[in-house]
């Protein structure tokens, strides 16, 4: 006999008790909280009727996942800097937090058509902007509902995406890489909300021989499975070897070009150094409101 039955007996016996009983004895033998919860439920469910429950709204498998996963992850309070990050309330470009968010329009059309979540920023020469693209493009990212995002510092070369964050440079993706720092202690989870964040960590003397020792992929492949998108920032590359090297762990390729500064020789000779490393686009950088690109990227920072 299930319990909703056993109410519905209990609560018609107690009322056959009044009855025969009169009212006053009513009162003094029927416990009042008793008879007020056989009452609700006499009243809510009907015999012969569905019996119903309240549904509580059920979290996805990969939002359960990354719950999980940002339980292990360092917690340090990060301090964003206003004049880099564009979606800042009190950032001066509002028109660039627009056109970072018809980049992510683009890039997620693109993944209709090709499997794309492990994204590197490059550019040609440092300076052009690659790692405030970087910063901006996973902030745009993570303002989306249910998008986990992760940003990754990986350029050990010369490490700058831990400052418009203001997060702690270390440990980082060196120090993971040589085996001196566990996964969990490398990702940030500085702030409420789905970003997430490696830096590049602690300066090295072989950042290509890291990046080529296998740990680089296996680390985004497995933390594919956790986040919807992950940026990669990885050093300019005509000077060295290590953005062709990222590439072959990334999905596809954003080359950085820094308007009316970066010489057209330069990133022709760029895009030939990426070739067959699935250049998804190019990010004009730095265009002045007057231009008739109307503004793309605008914006300072030099990294």
């Amino acid at each position: 006999m299930s319990k909703i039955h056993e109410a519905l007996k209990k609560a018609q016996q107690e009322r056959a008790l009044i009855s025969s009983a009169g009212p006053e004895a009513g009162q003094s033998h029927l416990d009042p909280t008793m008879a007020m919860h056989a009452e609700a439920v006499a009243t809510i469910v009907t015999p012969g009727a569905p019996v119903t429950t309240p549904v509580r709204e059920k979290q996805s498998p990969e939002a359960v996942r990354f719950e999980n996963f940002v339980k292990t992850c360092s917690k340090p309070t990060w301090r964003l800097d206003p004049n880099v990050i564009v979606f800042s309330e009190s950032s001066p470009s509002a028109n660039g937090a627009e056109q970072f968010r018809t980049l992510r329009s683009r890039l997620t059309q693109m993944r209709d058509a090709m499997p794309l979540k492990k994204i590197q920023v490059t550019s040609a020469i440092s300076g052009e902007g690659k790692t405030f693209v970087c910063t901006n493009l996973a902030q745009s990212f993570a303002r989306q509902r249910d998008r986990r995002v992760l940003l990754v510092d990986g350029d050990l070369r010369r490490s700058m995406l831990h400052l418009p964050l203001g997060a702690p440079s270390s440990p980082g993706l060196s120090d993971y890489l040589r085996g001196e720092a566990a996964e969990s202690t490398i990702v940030q989870h500085g702030m409420d909300g789905n970003l997430c964040f490696i830096p590049a960590g602690n300066a090295v003397t072989d950042p290509n021989e890291l990046l080529s020792n296998g740990r680089m992929t296996a680390l985004l492949d497995r933390l594919g499975n956790v986040f919807d998108w992950i940026i990669v920032d990885s050093p300019p590359c005509l000077p060295v070897a290590d953005a062709s090297v990222l590439a072959k762990s990334c999905d596809g390729v954003l080359l950085v070009v820094r308007a009316a500064s970066t010489p057209m020789a330069l990133a022709q000779k760029a895009r030939q150094e990426l070739q067959g490393k699935n250049v998804v686009g190019v990010v004009l950088n730095a265009v002045e409101d007057t231009h008739s690109y109307g503004g793309y990227y605008y914006g300072g920072y030099e990294a």
